[in-house]
């Protein structure tokens, strides 16, 4: 004769009824739910009027729920790909639009292609990429400029190549697209000249590198010369220049500022990179000193508050040391990650900007 079935512990006391009642979504795909007074199951996340707890059982898979007899909800539709899963999905095809396309979409266009209304699919786009669809057609666009720049037999070939279609607007925006005209691009930077010097700080060798637009790189480490070929392999083409009196004058105001981060530090920049890139080192910037925030305050501070992978990429492509504060980013915990010169270094310059507060 079959034993009865243990009777089943309040669901009250099953963890996964904390994380239902707080409609956390970190929770769906884990188990679904079931209402025995409604007939349907849910995700965890289901923002429907909560259920008696008296009345709710769990399940592991959708398959198990309505195996049960309980029929899928409509609103949170637990039996489709989480909604995180379709946007990726949606955005995907977006970018591949973007891509493909001779000039790029229009947002209504790709609002209408992903099913969303304008405003909707935007806020998607961001919060999938960073970005919104028009900084990753400028970006994708960028990469088709240098691409074709390499390949084209004029500059004006390439122009149009890329999908500009007019050589005025190419070149507004052709400072922030290539850093330099087209010509010294073409060259690989040949005709661009870069100065640079080295010193010492008490956290070791400090390279300081100037192009005409602002400084492009303060990078720091043990080896001047590992300094000197990591500028070389950034601007192979360019011609780097020894540093003047003058220009070690400002190698020193560099060093004042990495000993005292009290004294400011405020310089022309030339900040070469993605639009996602420019939009995390100006986060950065904004940072005061001698206060640190994670990468996920970061991300939110940007508008894209699930690129926090993105973000630390971001950071750690940065080639200005100091000047843009990446070194004030850290982990959820407080407790300090990579750091492209060195965590010691890190922590060195945190601890001084805490002593100037």
């Amino acid at each position: 004769m079959n034993e009865p079935p243990p009777p089943r512990a309040p669901t009250e006391s099953d963890p996964r009824w904390a994380r239902v009642a707080a409609r956390d979504r970190a929770a769906d795909g884990t188990f679904v739910y079931s209402v025995a007074t409604t007939g349907i199951y849910c995700r965890p996340s289901c923002p429907s009027r909560a259920a008696n707890p008296k009345n709710v059982r769990f399940h592991v898979t959708t398959a198990d729920a309505e195996r049960a007899g309980f029929r899928a909800c409509k609103r949170c539709k637990p039996d489709q790909p989480p909604v995180e899963v379709q946007a990726a999905a949606k955005v995907a095809a977006a970018c591949r639009a973007i891509e493909q396309a001779d000039e790029a979409p229009t947002l209504a266009e790709l609002a209408q292609a992903a099913g969303l209304s304008t405003f909707h699919f935007h806020r998607v786009f961001k919060g999938v990429t960073g970005v919104t669809p028009k900084a990753y057609a400028a970006a994708h666009r960028a990469r088709r400029v240098r691409d074709q720049l390499s390949r084209s037999h004029t500059v004006t070939d390439a122009i149009y190549d890329a999908g500009y279609r007019s050589n005025g607007r190419f070149y507004a925006d052709t400072n922030q697209v290539l850093g330099m005209t087209p010509r010294d691009f073409r060259a690989g930077g040949a005709n661009a000249e870069i100065r640079f010097a080295v010193g010492q700080c008490t956290l070791g060798s400090i390279l300081v590198a100037q192009s005409g637009k602002g400084v492009c790189a303060i990078l720091l480490g043990d080896d001047p010369d590992a300094l000197v070929r990591d500028l070389q392999d950034r601007f192979p083409k360019a011609t780097l220049l020894g540093g003047d009196p003058a220009f070690e004058g400002l190698v020193g105001r560099v060093v004042g500022f990495v000993e005292a981060p009290g004294l400011g530090l405020d310089l022309p920049l030339d900040v070469r990179g993605t639009a996602f890139q420019h939009r995390v080192w100006q986060a950065l910037r904004a940072i005061p000193a001698g206060t640190t925030a994670s990468y996920t305050d970061v991300a939110r501070s940007i508008g894209a508050p699930t690129a926090v992978r993105a973000v630390a990429a971001a950071c750690a492509a940065n080639a200005i040391a100091v000047a843009i504060p990446c070194h004030r980013v850290v982990k959820n915990d407080g407790s300090l990650s990579g750091y492209r010169w060195g965590v010691e270094r890190k922590r060195a310059l945190l601890a001084r900007e805490a002593e100037g507060r």
